[in-house]
């Protein structure tokens, strides 16, 4: 495993980013455990990904205009929807005093849907990843799976750790109904901006 994916891999996974938000949120919504849920779920929206970039239906998706933009404004609209339902303080954004279990699998299902709704994802793996294996070499799709599972484990570490960190925040939070407020629309205005960054984004 080479110095410089590891180094890069890391700067990917922990720059500020839809996957980061989404974690925070979660850790300070609802607790160390569906922080680690929605890092999870993060991590399980690359895998259809990193199915198309081996199975070449990135490249499909990096050719084909339309089939891009669908899947981007798809994603948008999904950013838009959290930022709305984080202002109403509804589904998995929702901050509780108590944490409550059944909330799980909505976190599941929006940081799932978060990252499989972002075509950039797999222009990303596209990219990114060939540029680590040798042109030619034998066992180039087994050398690519290792490297996709390893910024996976990545992935998952790090939004862990930025949503476990936020967790540890919560008992000043759900304390101060000024700080509550504040956060919850940083966090919509947050996904806005995401949803207008993408928006932005071409292929």
């Amino acid at each position: 495993m080479s110095p410089e994916f590891l180094l890069t891999s890391l700067i990917i996974v922990a720059s500020p980013g839809t996957g980061v938000v989404y974690t925070l949120a979660a850790g300070l919504a609802r607790g160390a455990r569906a922080s680690v849920l929605a890092a999870f779920a993060c991590t399980l929206g690359i895998v259809p990904h990193l199915a198309a970039a081996l199975t070449g239906l990135a490249a499909l998706l990096h050719a084909s205009a339309l089939a891009f933009e669908m899947v981007k404004y798809a994603g948008v609209a999904y950013l838009l929807w959290m930022a709305w339902q984080t202002i109403r303080q509804k589904g998995a954004m929702r901050i509780d005093a108590a944490p409550d279990a059944r909330t799980a699998g909505r976190v599941l299902r929006d940081g799932i849907a978060l990252n499989v709704l972002n075509p950039k994802l797999s222009i990303f793996f596209v990219a990114f990843l060939p540029q680590f294996v040798p042109t030619g070499a034998p066992g180039a799709v087994p050398r690519m799976l290792e490297l996709s599972l390893v910024f996976m484990a990545m992935t998952f570490v790090v939004f862990a750790l930025y949503g476990v960190f936020a967790a540890t925040m919560r008992s000043r939070v759900i304390g101060s109904p000024r700080v509550m407020a504040w956060l919850r629309n940083s966090f919509a205005a947050a996904f806005v901006a995401l949803g207008a960054r993408l928006a932005l984004t071409g292929r």
